[in-house]
């Protein structure tokens, strides 16, 4: 039996950090009333999470709660959310991740209500830090089935997967890596509805996606697209690695934005320079000058709202 004092379940840091992530979600925006959940992974066995029925703006480090990897509240004076079995799939398939948000950000939202597809090969801070985002059939929220739908997207290199009719789910090796992910792709979701209103997308062309790609694998950053070099229709540009993921439904297909140019993925990682692979740099470019670069760049996108 687990002791709720247990000093994983007490982790002051980690409660007061899902409280700060949660007003960030609510003051964004992404998180309206009670909407949304958080958790991190403390332990193996233990999760702390968000509970329900709560607004994530105004939430205090002793509402939060502790599940164990079945769901089963072992700790907090408030019940566990109801979605915590999506949060507990995909760390169970995924090992590497120890943080999950699930939330409603307007703008990619609205590509999730009207089943239209994320545009890729757009801009460079996406492929680098998003990378492909596949759309998950609609299951009832908090059920095994809602559960279960974001399986076959599990792949390697995938961070967040945008819910149908519902929301998103992104995740990673820490709660506020995650919770960029949200705000990078709902930033990006509002630069692609505002230039298709001054007429139209610009993709790039495949030396430019290559060139991305490249140097995303040598800054050690994971891509689905990395390991589909023999995989047959695989396309660089529009999601077609997930197409498992629609079996008893077709997978969505876009309306207001064009397809992109045909790309395979065969030729991938056949440079010298791709084949590399360097945790730390890119041709002696510092990985975190890189990121603060591009998230300076999204913030100022955000903060200029139309």
């Amino acid at each position: 039996m687990v002791n709720q004092w247990d000093p994983a379940i007490q982790n002051r840091e980690v409660r007061e950090l899902i409280c700060e992530i949660g007003r960030r979600l609510y003051n964004r925006g992404f998180a309206a009333a009670n909407d949304g959940n958080i958790s991190v992974r403390v332990t193996d066995d233990i999760v702390l999470c968000t509970p329900t029925l709560i607004c994530k703006g105004f939430m205090k480090p002793d509402d939060i709660c502790a599940v164990d990897m079945d769901g089963n509240q072992i700790a907090g004076k408030r019940k566990r959310t109801s979605e915590i079995l999506l949060h507990l799939t995909i760390m169970k398939n995924r090992p590497d991740v120890k943080a999950v948000v699930h939330c409603h950000p307007p703008h990619v939202t609205a590509f999730s209500v009207a089943g239209e597809p994320i545009p890729q090969c757009v801009l460079p801070e996406v492929e680098i830090f998003m990378g492909q985002i596949p759309m998950a059939p609609y299951a009832t929220p908090g059920s095994k089935e809602f559960a279960e739908t974001v399986l076959p997207f599990l792949k390697k290199g995938v961070n967040t997967i945008i819910l149908k009719n519902h929301g998103t789910v992104s995740f990673d090796k820490g709660l506020e890596e995650a919770y960029w992910k949200t705000e990078i792709l709902d930033a990006y979701c509002r630069i692609l509805m505002l230039a298709h209103q001054l007429g139209k997308v610009d993709y790039f062309n495949e030396n430019q996606i290559r060139e991305l790609l490249d140097l995303k694998k040598r800054l050690g950053l994971d891509d689905p697209r990395f390991e589909a070099l023999n995989a047959e229709n695989c396309d660089l540009c529009s999601n077609s690695l997930f197409r498992e993921g629609y079996k008893e439904e077709p997978p969505p297909e876009p309306r207001a934005f064009p397809k992109p140019p045909a790309m395979s993925c065969k030729l991938l990682n056949q440079s010298g320079s791709t084949a590399q692979s360097s945790a730390g740099s890119a041709d002696g470019l510092d990985l975190d000058t890189l990121v603060k670069a591009i998230t300076d760049q999204v913030m100022q996108a955000l903060q200029n709202p139309s």
